[in-house]
């Protein structure tokens, strides 16, 4: 990754991560799932309204109190999942979390490009002990559109 790249991605996170979009309570959201990282003390909830057949997510939200990779990680997520279908979202999860988990040695097999604006967080990979912050959000996420009743999700494959 080249300097100017890692500096444009610490901007970005050091932007979501002092003012975060979707840092608000949905009242009457369809599900709300409560986040926390013991090893830090980050800790949230998530807010998603989902559409009248449960499928759909119309409204993400995420107030939490945490380092900035957490609370940016959050932020993004919230823009990113809107409008998404909850295996859209777990298909999500799962690229994001195999981008930020993937062992030096496959950097260049990072699924970067098919994420977007979550592509900032692919350096995360390089502090594993960063990893929990950048996942708290998607956890809490995948915990309620897995866990939660509503049509079951089809089984995503991170492979």
């Amino acid at each position: 990754m080249t300097s100017d790249l890692r500096d444009l991605y610490q901007d970005v996170i050091l932007d979501h991560g002092k003012k975060p979009r979707n840092s608000r309570v949905i009242e009457g959201a369809t599900f709300t799932q409560p986040a926390f990282n013991p090893l830090c003390g980050d800790k949230g909830t998530l807010y998603l309204s989902m559409d009248p057949g449960g499928d759909k997510i119309v409204d993400a939200a995420y107030v939490g109190a945490g380092c900035s990779i957490s609370t940016a990680s959050a932020s993004i997520m919230t823009d990113f999942v809107k409008g998404k279908t909850r295996e859209e979202a777990l298909a999500t999860f799962g690229l994001f979390h195999d981008m930020i988990t993937a062992p030096p040695d496959r950097a260049s097999h990072r699924p970067v490009q098919d994420l977007g604006k979550l592509s900032v967080f692919s350096g995360v990979a390089e502090f594993p002990a960063r990893v929990k912050c950048a996942t708290l959000a998607w956890h809490a996420l995948k915990a309620a559109l897995t866990e939660a009743p509503g049509p079951a999700p089809t089984p995503v494959s991170t492979e």
